[in-house]
């Protein structure tokens, strides 16, 4: 089959032919229909600092798609031939301290989907069974592939109750402009982006905030200061992995407010714990990956009800075989959500 691998430590990829790979008796065989590139891929693609400590080449790599079920082993039981699936890309052990209390998603010995198991970047794809999710049919391939990165913003916004709330999202990223989507669902009363870049503010509008920043050009605080009568946002939702933005956001949170991080940081960061958190009583929510399953539900109704529509941000399309045009695209940030058909 074809396939895009990361073969050696250095910048760069491979479209290259392997072999199909094989499956266990509690596995299935997907044949991939649509798969999305996340900036997991892209750093890497970039062979980043992060990707260097974390990452080992040769694999296949992605970990968001659509496919259909091929073949299934003999101990597979909850799914048949020709479902239409995606999949927590979180493999769990399902016996750890973690998983057996209701906290799969930092399971002590998950694999991750496309870094520590071959991926979804490839005309077939091998899952065990318990990570599988069936697609609602009302939702269409192009939405369904987007599923995972689109839970993870709805664990960062629903953290806690954000009805009414102001909220201010810093990154306007995939998954920050889905965040506003779901904020504006859920009923936030105002949503400020704040984002360098000047296309994925475009999106952001159509996506719901009422307020758009460019921090390069505009001050972040006073923006969001005078757009809360000077009370603050009662949430920030942190995407960028940017110390600066954190700073800022900490700053215009209200007393007694809340922030969501997913963002991850290259470094690690300097923020004033006495006086942004300490004695402004702030909650901190670390998000990593989606609470499994019921997440997935929550996705779902979203996308399926169209409370949420993405299309705004699905802007580019592409083959498998020009993945190449997609990286480049989410490097220089002229894209929102790029997906490659299979």
């Amino acid at each position: 089959m074809k396939a895009v691998v990361k073969t050696k430590r250095t910048k760069g990829m491979e479209f290259v032919e392997v072999p199909t790979p094989k499956m266990g008796p509690g596995d299935v065989i997907i044949k991939v229909r649509i798969a999305s590139i996340c900036g997991t891929d892209v750093h890497i693609y970039d062979w980043t600092r992060w990707a260097q400590h974390r990452f080992t080449p040769p694999r296949i790599i992605g970990h968001e798609f659509v496919g259909n079920v091929l073949k299934m082993g003999e101990e597979v039981t909850r799914v048949k031939v020709g479902d239409r699936v995606s999949a927590e890309s979180h493999l769990t052990c399902g016996y750890c301290y973690q998983c057996a209390n209701g906290y799969s998603e930092v399971c002590r010995n998950f694999k991750l989907l496309g870094v520590d198991h071959d991926g979804t970047f490839a005309e077939f794809l091998v899952l065990p069974e318990h990570v599988l999710w069936k697609n609602d049919e009302k939702i269409p391939d192009e939405w369904a592939t987007i599923q995972e990165p689109f839970g993870n913003a709805v664990d960062t916004v629903l953290a806690e109750d954000i009805s009414a709330k102001t909220v201010l999202i810093l990154g306007a990223g995939p998954i920050g402009l889905f965040a506003a989507g779901i904020a504006r669902a859920c009923g936030a009363s105002l949503i400020i982006i704040s984002d360098p870049n000047n296309y994925r503010l475009a999106i952001g509008k159509k996506m719901g905030a009422h307020i758009v920043i460019n921090p390069r050009k505009q001050d972040v605080t006073q923006i969001a200061l005078e757009a809360t009568k000077n009370n603050g946002v009662d949430v920030v939702l942190e995407f960028s992995g940017n110390n600066q933005a954190l700073n800022q956001g900490l700053k215009v949170i209200t007393p007694g407010g809340r922030i969501s991080i997913l963002g991850i940081y290259e470094r690690r960061v300097n923020i004033d714990l006495n006086k942004e958190v300490i004695f402004k009583k702030i909650r901190i929510y670390g998000i990593t990956g989606r609470k499994v399953f019921s997440t997935w539900y929550k996705t779902s109704r979203f996308l399926s009800s169209e409370l949420v529509d993405p299309s705004p941000i699905i802007t580019h399309q592409f083959s498998l075989k020009d993945y190449e045009k997609g990286m480049k695209l989410m490097k220089d940030g002229k894209c929102g959500k790029v997906i490659l058909t299979v």
